[in-house]
């Protein structure tokens, strides 16, 4: 099935699709979670309570307020009604260490954050808690125990700063927005370099809200089972454009996310590679009956990095739905491609562009165009583009609208994309492209190899040569000659210059809080020692 046409987008702000939808249908389900259900009405009205709050205290329009992205119900209503306020909403991520906390509040500027309790404390806790950070408002603070002294209950607040908004039956007025200014602060996961403020407007975000709605098939009729570690806005939004019902399953447990969907009646679900690649191998989903997760259910949804193809084979086997990949950035709000949810599309590619947007390759030192087929730099143009990052002047994409991704890849016959990469990641040996990743998966194809990963060893004949980090299952009596083995093994499926000359045990892989490799830490190191070497 092709992907549909993108309409006339909703002349809307962000926080313009909640009140859609609760004008459509108050009384429909928006939101379930641990047994309870909150209505499209109920969470817009949520919205209008804490909005009501946030103009008394904050006193005026455009601060940034940060709301911690947990996976609750409160975190939906108080990024709507940080925008519905006239403020900017920063979504923080509660895995990112002190450290990384403390600058991206202080780059942000946040002067108040919507915090659980448990990430309440730790953001008062914070060694160097930026000054701009004058309040920490806690969600869900029934939990018996004092709170540090910069942290207030969110309904204690309420309760006394916008008691008329609590009983108000009617909505609140609608106050005109410039569709092009700032909404939301989003930092991206720095996967190869530090985290940047990544600043979305209001038309980018409803845009790419349509979009994703268009190319997952969402409607009013679905129901998205979202077993993520964090609220992705994506989801959340694309859900309630489409007046869709979502079910939170904050649980770790992938297997049991299964039931939970079987039990909503689920038509979509959505989860991370990583996570999805522990459910794949999991035995209890080997012996459970067919169709585990409900006869509903029309697609699992994966993205953020690449999935596994034999897991994702499992999946789609044991649940009797494609399982489809996608593939998108912060600074694109964050959707650009989708594999079709009918399963017509490629294996092994992320799909073609959503509906709306423009994917063309091109010469990543010369920028021209490529062919169909040929890697290079991806380019996107559409109307999710962000409207740059923070503390920085330079447009986000050149005169002709076009934005370098940072991601190599090549076109398919169908207009689908194929990924090779990041361009940071990517080495030449000899001249040939070597891509980490499509190393790591022949190598990850041993079954005594738990994880690998692909840096690029400089060499100064052939410019670089591979080195394999590898994390056995088993070590054995002698780790050295199990390496050897692997590595050859691997080297009979792979092209002369993506051969392994190096290999080594390491620990673990890095990786970002949500699972995505971090190649720059070993390549850091790789080089190092590299350097030694040439040195001796």
């Amino acid at each position: 099935m092709p992907t549909p046409d993108l309409p006339e987008l909703p002349h809307l702000p962000l926080d313009g699709l909640l009140r859609r939808a609760a004008l459509r249908a108050p009384g429909a389900p928006a939101l379930r979670v641990g047994g309870q259900t909150l209505t499209f009405g109920e969470l817009d009205a949520r919205a209008d309570r804490i909005a009501a709050y946030l103009e008394c205290s904050v006193g005026r329009r455009g601060a940034r307020v940060a709301v911690v992205n947990t996976l609750d119900a409160e975190f939906a209503a108080a990024y709507y009604a940080t925008v519905r306020s006239g403020n900017t909403v920063v979504v923080l991520n509660p895995l990112l260490s002190p450290a990384r906390t403390a600058k991206v509040l202080a780059a942000a500027g946040a002067e108040l954050a919507f915090a659980p309790r448990a990430a309440a404390e730790a953001l008062c806790a914070l060694p160097d808690k930026p000054d701009s950070l004058s309040l920490v408002l806690v969600t869900g603070a029934e939990e018996a125990g004092p709170l540090p002294g910069a942290a207030v209950p969110l309904d204690l607040v309420l309760d006394a700063v916008a008691p008329a908004a609590a009983g108000s039956a009617a909505p609140r007025a609608a106050v005109a927005v410039d569709l092009d200014a700032e909404a939301c602060v989003q930092f991206t996961t720095g996967t190869t370099a530090s985290p940047k403020g990544v600043r979305l407007t209001h038309r980018a975000l409803v845009a790419n809200a349509v979009q994703t709605a268009l190319a997952h098939r969402l409607g009013e009729d679905s129901v998205t089972l979202n077993h993520l570690p964090l609220y992705q806005p994506m989801h959340l939004n694309s859900a309630v454009y489409a007046g869709a019902c979502q079910v939170l399953c904050p649980g770790p447990d992938p297997f049991v996310s299964l039931a939970l969907a079987a039990e909503a009646g689920a038509t979509h679900y959505y989860g991370l590679p990583a996570r999805l690649h522990l459910l794949a191998a999991d035995e209890r989903l080997r012996a459970a009956p067919a169709r585990p997760a409900g006869p509903r259910l029309t697609a699992v949804l994966s993205g953020g990095s690449a999935l596994n193809p034999a897991a994702a084979r499992t999946l789609a086997e044991r649940l009797g739905v494609p399982v489809v990949q996608g593939y998108g950035m912060t600074e694109l709000s964050p959707l650009t491609h989708c594999q079709c949810p009918d399963g017509a599309m490629s294996s092994g590619s992320v799909g073609a562009p959503v509906p709306g947007t423009e994917c063309r390759v091109v010469h990543p030192d010369t920028g021209v165009p490529l062919a169909p087929g040929e890697s290079g730099e991806v380019q996107v143009r559409g109307p999710q583009l962000m409207a740059g990052y923070l503390g920085r002047e330079e447009p986000p994409a050149g005169p002709d609208g076009w934005f370098s991704t940072g991601d190599v890849g090549r076109i398919g016959p169908d207009g689908e994309l194929f990924l090779v990469d990041r361009l940071g990641d990517v080495f030449l040996h000899d001249g040939e492209l070597v891509s980490p990743s499509a190393v790591e998966r022949v190598v990850c194809s041993d079954p005594r190899v738990a994880e690998c990963a692909v840096v690029g060893w400089p060499d100064p004949v052939h410019g670089a040569v591979t080195w394999a980090g590898v994390v056995l299952r088993d070590p054995g009596a002698d780790p050295g000659a199990v390496l050897e083995e692997i590595a050859a093994r691997a080297n009979e499926r792979l092209a002369p210059y993506e051969r392994i000359r190096r290999v080594e045990a390491i620990d673990a892989v890095p990786r970002t809080p949500v699972g995505k490799p971090v190649r720059g830490v070993l390549r850091t190191g790789v080089r190092t020692r590299a350097a030694a070497e040439a040195t001796v």
